[in-house]
């Protein structure tokens, strides 16, 4: 979508208002003296210029010092009558020194500024900027005034050595990109990719920068049979308006097999046109997104032969849609970029085919990976699974009416950098099998969401012949467990502090409870903190040793919900402080986004799913509901709930039918289309022709 902007002239008036009238005059203003700059770094030797700026009296003239000593003097510094500063020859010890104005009026008046003596220098990173594909390498080289210098220190993002997310730099300078395309939050509600900056620091005052675009080399025309998990999509992915071309284009996610017809397997709003298309229409690699709106490079790999109708479909409702390959045109193994067992010579991932067959049911805390056109291969872990969701879509490639389609029985990734618009299609395999258990199709800035492959392949069955996936033997996705992980491989808990009002609240339902709580032999000690299940809500905090079970504990206290600690042996028991019970918590090591359950746990979810989740996917502001687990109590099931962030919402219950809730609060699911901030220029091919390419997701 386009976003306008209108600019109004606005003529602003302003009346002054007299008054005549007796009375004592006004009390003279306070004298006030500022300094500029508030805060300088001047090397060695050098000068910098500061000005006083005196309100409040006529007399304007000041005073100059140098930490108290007017002139100031040889060791930290001197200053002249004009308030011009002369660093000393050497650095001093410490290396800062206050710059004093004092006013000529009142000497009880005065500003002060802060002066780093340090040795700047002028640094140059290069390359500058510069793509790098995910998994490889770039060098860069350092430049001190002028002079190659490795004398430097060398950070990604500010952080010295880099991280998985951003990628590693070695002290040379070497850089290994990471193994997923980072992302950021697009400022609209949504994930885009992001670049990093490579730096270089020569001293605390002086660094230079480069930036870094990171890619996953698959947005481009293949070469050969066309490997799976690149850029593709309908030739006819378009829409125009005036003079401009909106062009669309997702992911050619796996191959899959039906009565001895091999066929491209996505979703429906990439290869269908979001139910707009006509069987036998034209199915390309790259897509229109990556292919200049169609003015680039492109092979027809495929003809559309059958889709889910999202509008009209019945139940279980899919978005997903098969084209018949052309011969030669792909790669007939089904190998998937990046989704190999083994690495090339430089360590990076080579394709790799799923799991052959049916593919399998997704289970909670199941590591999985996807490899994408816009993000790459990205690894996380399901979050949920039996969820309804609520999916927002646009009919037509940035045009046409918004709709919402809901699902059921929908697989959830942790992890808003599981993909990005553009990643539509992909499909969703087991970490250690390469087995398929989801078609990826929409996402938040948290999580991402697939149809599961039962429901997907069942669909597609025409008479005797199941489609069924083409691929090869069980194997373990390689790229997940390099040092260089993909982007989303760090999952943290998202929390908050709650307000002082709240923790009285926590802290008055504890003392209240405390002796019954304390009564449970596993509780070693009661406390009180935040909440992970319900971010910015109270906790009463039950330290209990680790291995023991806990099914009898309560899971909340007065309104306040319970969260369990395990450990071995707890410095401090009984009722403790707030500052006892924080550093208890500090104690070990922080918890998991989601922990696994047993059967009967997951069949007691389950239950309560089936009778609740139509009817919270009707309350306001609720856009899913799933199966999934608690991070207040590890090992216990909750139910989670999605929730649209910044929408009004009914008051989350902590429990349902005994069974805890999490919420999980997002921006809004979403498929088929991208944000105006996701929107890319194309090469216009022509000044009078302006084209907009729009990844799809």
């Amino acid at each position: 979508m386009r976003t306008a902007v209108l600019l109004i002239p606005i003529l602003a008036a302003s009346l002054v208002l007299g008054s005549c009238g007796g009375g004592s005059a006004p009390p003279p203003p306070p004298v006030s003296v500022t300094i500029m700059p508030a805060s300088a770094t001047v090397s060695p030797g050098t000068t910098r210029q500061f000005i006083a700026t005196v309100t409040g009296t006529t007399n304007t003239a000041v005073t100059w010092q140098v930490n108290g000593t007017t002139g100031g003097n040889t060791t930290i510094g001197t200053i002249n009558t004009n308030g011009l500063y002369t660093a000393p020859g050497t650095i001093p010890n410490p290396p800062t020194a206050t710059v004093t104005a004092v006013s000529a009026a009142n000497a009880a008046d005065s500003g002060s500024a802060t002066v780093t003596i340090a040795q700047q220098v002028a640094v140059t990173v290069t390359p500058n900027p510069v793509s790098v594909a995910i998994f490889t390498t770039q060098q860069f080289s350092a430049t001190v005034n002028g002079v190659p210098s490795t004398a430097v220190t060398w950070e990604v993002n500010g952080v010295t050595g880099g991280t998985q997310n951003t990628g590693y730099i070695s002290s040379s300078g070497l850089f290994v990109a990471p193994g997923g395309v980072p992302t950021t939050s697009s400022g609209n509600g949504g994930v885009t990719t992001a670049p990093v900056r490579v730096t270089a620091v020569a001293n605390a005052n002086s660094s230079g920068s480069a930036t870094v675009a990171i890619f996953p080399p698959n947005q481009n025309l293949q070469a050969g049979s066309i490997p799976f998990g690149t850029s593709g999509g309908n030739q006819n992915d378009s829409s125009t308006s005036g003079n401009t071309i909106t062009c669309c284009g997702g992911t050619l996610g796996s191959l899959v097999a039906r009565g001895g017809t091999q066929y491209i397997l996505s979703n429906n709003h990439v290869l269908a046109r979001t139910d707009l298309a006509a069987l036998g229409e034209s199915i390309i690699q790259p897509g229109l997104v990556d292919a200049r709106c169609g003015q680039g490079a492109f092979s027809t790999v495929g003809h559309l032969s059958q889709f889910y109708n999202l509008e009209t479909g019945s139940p279980p409702k899919i978005d997903a849609a098969i084209a018949q390959a052309v011969t030669g045109a792909v790669d007939s193994t089904g190998n998937i970029l990046f989704l190999g067992a083994s690495t090339d010579p430089n360590n990076v991932p080579l394709p790799g085919a799923p799991h052959a067959g049916s593919g399998v049911t997704a289970t909670l805390n199941t590591l999985v990976a996807k490899s994408g056109r816009s993000t790459g291969l990205t690894c996380s872990r399901v979050l949920a699974t039996n969820t309804t969701v609520s999916v927002q879509y646009q009919k037509g490639c940035g045009t046409g009416t918004i709709f919402t389609e809901m699902f059921a029985n929908q697989v959830e990734i942790a992890g808003g950098g599981f993909s990005a618009p553009g990643d539509s299609g992909s499909i969703i395999v087991t970490q250690n099998t390469a087995d398929p258990v989801a078609l990826l199709y929409a996402g938040s800035d948290t999580d991402s969401v697939g149809d599961p492959v039962s429901d997907v392949l069942n669909f597609f069955q025409s008479g005797g012949n199941a489609l069924t996936f083409v691929g090869g033997s069980a194997h373990a996705v390689i790229g997940c467990s390099l040092p260089v992980k993909p982007a989303s491989a760090s999952l943290t808990v998202p929390t908050s502090t709650p307000s002082a009002t709240a923790l009285q609240k926590a802290f008055a339902a504890r003392d209240a409870d405390a002796p019954e709580l304390l009564a449970h032999p596993e509780v070693q000690a009661v406390g009180v903190g935040g909440s992970y299940d319900h971010p910015g809500e109270p906790a009463i905090l039950l330290f209990v040793t680790k291995g023991q079970p806990h099914r009898n504990l309560p899971t909340g206290v007065d309104g306040v919900t319970t969260r369990i600690v395990e450990g071995e042996l707890f410095a401090h028991r009984g009722i403790l402080t707030a500052e006892e019970s924080a550093a208890l918590e500090q104690s070990i090591p922080p918890p998991q986004l989601v922990y696994s359950i047993s059967d009967s746990e997951l069949a007691r979810v389950q239950a309560v799913h089936s009778i609740h989740a139509e009817g919270w996917m009707r309350q306001p502001g609720v856009q899913g509901f799933g199966a999934g687990s608690s991070v207040d109590s590890p090992g216990e099931a909750a139910l989670v709930i999605f929730l649209i962030r910044g929408a009004a919402h009914p008051a989350i219950p902590l429990v349902i039918d005994g069974v805890r809730t999490r919420v999980r609060e997002s921006s809004r699911f979403r498929a088929g289309f991208g944000d105006s901030a996701q929107q890319r220029g194309c090469l216009v091919p022509s000044a009078r022709e302006k084209q907009v390419k729009r990844p799809r997701r």
